[in-house]
């Protein structure tokens, strides 16, 4: 037998008028002058011929394995292909976002750098001598700089309380950000966490838990609780104990429970006096009106600062810078 070759064929030929190994397939018995068989890839041509003439023309398509390996590795590596494409693409688009997040939120800190005021456009209670705010996502990108450099005659903003987290796994947007620029600052923080009565105190202290890490220097925990959302009072108040246990488990030190001075009375009353307060209670021209004692004070809720494009709320420490420094953490 005489094989031809190239790179896409290979030819076969039987010699001249002499028997060949297909002889099956010429159907024995007649005179076949030759066979030739050509096999293009997975195509494979048989062709008889009897006087010179074709007599007879077959077509046998057959997968080999190594073509079919050759597919199998080629199918592969397009997906293999398509599966980096998306992985790029989506690494790409979540750096876009990022960059324009950070542009953004440097846009909006230059921006308020410039804003001044005067005043506080209060009034601010006389006889304290350690005065503070309280913040959220509402007040947006502030420059904390600016807030910690104003002052007005000898009242400044010593600490800043900011909210952290709000029911089951939520947390406020702007918080991480202000976490870290408050103490780059040179402010006091505190974190106080937005309690809803419909849901675990236990699990609402792990959600405040998992987002904010306490160092030395800072206030204690705070729970902010304002609503009962119609819960019964006895059931609010056994959520709020679990919460305010899981937290100073966790801390070593007693939270600060904030709220206004009726919904103390009406629902904490007896049970709750031997935490720290912090008393929401406007228009007062000296302290809030509460039999009990408190420790913070949340004055007013329309109180202006430099670097903040929003109202703000004022609070008073109930003490002097001395009694102050005691109550921050020390570990």
């Amino acid at each position: 037998m005489n094989r031809f070759s190239c790179p896409f064929t290979q030819i076969i030929t039987g010699q001249y008028k002499r028997p060949v190994p297909e002889a099956s397939d010429t159907q024995l018995g007649k005179k076949i002058d030759c066979i030739i068989q050509i096999e293009i890839c997975h195509i494979l041509s048989k062709i008889s011929f009897k006087c010179g003439k074709p007599e007879a023309l077959r077509l046998v398509f057959r997968l080999s394995a190594d073509y079919i390996c050759k597919r199998l590795f080629i199918v592969m590596a397009k997906k293999k292909s398509r599966i980096w494409k998306i992985i790029v693409f989506m690494f790409s688009t979540a750096i876009i976002i990022m960059l324009i997040v950070i542009i953004v939120q440097w846009v909006l800190q230059k921006r308020t750098s410039f804003v001044e005021y005067p005043e506080f456009g209060i009034d601010i209670p006389v006889n304290y001598s350690v005065h503070g705010i309280d913040v959220s996502k509402y007040q947006e990108v502030v420059d904390w700089q600016s807030v910690k450099n104003m002052q007005v005659q000898n009242v400044h903003i010593s600490f800043v309380f900011v909210k952290a987290t709000e029911g089951l796994g939520n947390e406020d947007q702007m918080f991480s950000r202000n976490w870290k620029k408050i103490r780059e600052a040179g402010l006091i923080r505190g974190a106080y966490h937005y309690f809803l009565a419909t849901k675990s105190g236990k699990a609402q202290a792990e959600n405040f838990i998992n987002s904010v890490t306490l160092l030395p220097g800072d206030l204690p925990p705070v729970l902010d609780i304002e609503q009962t959302y119609g819960v019964p009072p006895d059931k609010l108040r056994q959520r709020v104990k679990e919460w305010l246990q899981t937290v100073q488990t966790y801390y070593g030190t007693a939270p600060i429970i904030y709220t206004n001075v009726d919904f103390y009375e009406k629902y904490l009353k007896d049970d709750f006096d031997g935490y720290l307060l912090w008393a929401a209670h406007y228009l007062q021209p000296s302290q809030p009106r509460i039999y009990r004692s408190w420790s913070f004070w949340q004055h007013n809720e329309k109180g202006r600062v430099n670097g903040c494009n929003t109202i703000v709320d004022f609070d008073v420490f109930n003490g002097d810078s001395l009694e102050f420094q005691k109550l921050l953490l020390n570990r």
